[in-house]
């Protein structure tokens, strides 16, 4: 008997996400994305965000399906991005996902978005181990989870308290006059820069900070000194060494990222690290964390990169692992949460 199949729907911010996971198999995915509206506005616009949505929902549906050569009446739970995220987005999806589900009445998942970042890995590099620990970093999110069970029992260790990865990388993108989002020009301009060149702070890093927040980030810090550097340079009449920058800065976000992780890994005894996310594409933060994931005999999984940013994919897989531990369909009444907290799998 085949596994059951699952509709994942993602709408948490600009990309609309439809897909279809039968077990750890991707059937297919299909993405929409808003991202060339909200560029001349330096971030993400919730109202042009949920419009497009609105707009995408139902062609993103048809082609999934269409692809992966079913029928929704095949569909066996619908799975929904229910938070974190922004209200009027998950508030499209969250709609959606209650009338397929009502329509060919099948039960509903309303997931969390950022687990399901990590939830991804099962369809790349198969099931999980008993334990593992999940490094989440993307625009709006870096997060520290310990997860004994993907879908069922999952511990946040620690978080952002400021400003994401993600969100410090568009910030200072905007800084160096790169286009929006800063992220993959900076990720471009490091690789031809020396990491070396500045020394930028590691905010969390000292013994105090490290018995208060030992697993916690902070970027705003870092871009602030960034900020400085440069206006300083400008003030003297210096040119900007943007790769230097570039790559300076970049490093220092993936010190601190993976030199926290790997501190975690081995104090809670877990030798698999999963990292996903849509920061998890940056090239510094890959190449840092094989190195020392290798150094430390940890095991790492990051996937692909199409994996990494908002997906369809991501929710379904989640969707697949509740439906498999057995777990509750949530209720038709079940609300959006922005701020949904990341121990919650599922509402």
């Amino acid at each position: 008997m085949s596994e059951p199949l699952i509709l994942g729907i993602e709408s948490s911010c600009d990309e609309t996400g439809v897909a279809l996971v039968r077990g750890n198999e991707l059937l297919f995915d299909a993405v929409a994305s808003s991202m060339d509206e909200h560029s001349r506005f330096g971030g993400i616009i919730p109202e042009i965000a949920s419009r497009a949505h609105l707009e995408s929902m139902v062609p993103t549906l048809q082609r999934a399906l269409s692809e992966a050569d079913v029928d929704l009446s095949d569909v066996d739970a619908v799975a929904v991005t229910a938070g974190p995220g922004l209200v009027g987005p998950l508030t499209i999806g969250a709609s959606a996902a209650k009338a397929l589900s009502l329509a060919i009445n099948k039960p509903l998942y309303g997931v969390n978005h950022v687990v399901g970042h990590a939830a991804v890995d099962k369809l790349v590099h198969g099931d999980f181990p008993q334990r593992f620990m999940a490094l989440v970093v993307s625009g709006g999110h870096s997060s520290l989870l310990l997860v004994d069970d993907i879908a069922t029992a999952v511990n946040e260790l620690g978080s952002t308290l400021d400003d994401a990865a993600g969100e410090a990388f568009d910030k200072v993108g905007r800084l160096l006059d790169l286009p929006y989002p800063g992220g993959p020009h900076i990720d471009r301009l490091a690789r031809e820069g020396n990491r070396d060149a500045i020394r930028f702070p590691r905010a969390l890093t000292s013994k105090k900070d490290q018995e208060k927040h030992m697993y916690d980030f902070s970027f705003s810090g870092l871009k602030t000194s960034v900020a400085r550097w440069v206006e300083t340079r400008q003030d003297q009449g210096l040119d900007i060494p943007l790769n230097d920058v570039a790559a300076s800065f970049a490093y220092a976000v993936a010190d601190v990222l993976t030199a926290k992780t790997i501190a975690a890994c081995e104090l809670h005894g877990v030798d698999t690290l999963v990292v996903g996310g849509g920061f998890s594409a940056n090239s510094q933060l890959r190449d840092l964390a094989a190195q020392r994931c290798a150094e430390h005999g940890i095991t790492l999984r990051i996937p692909p990169i199409r994996y990494c940013t908002d997906n369809g994919a991501m929710i379904a897989a989640l969707g697949s692992s509740l439906v498999a531990a057995g777990v509750e369909p949530s209720n038709y009444d079940i609300p959006v949460d922005s701020s949904m907290p990341l121990t919650v799998t599922h509402v």
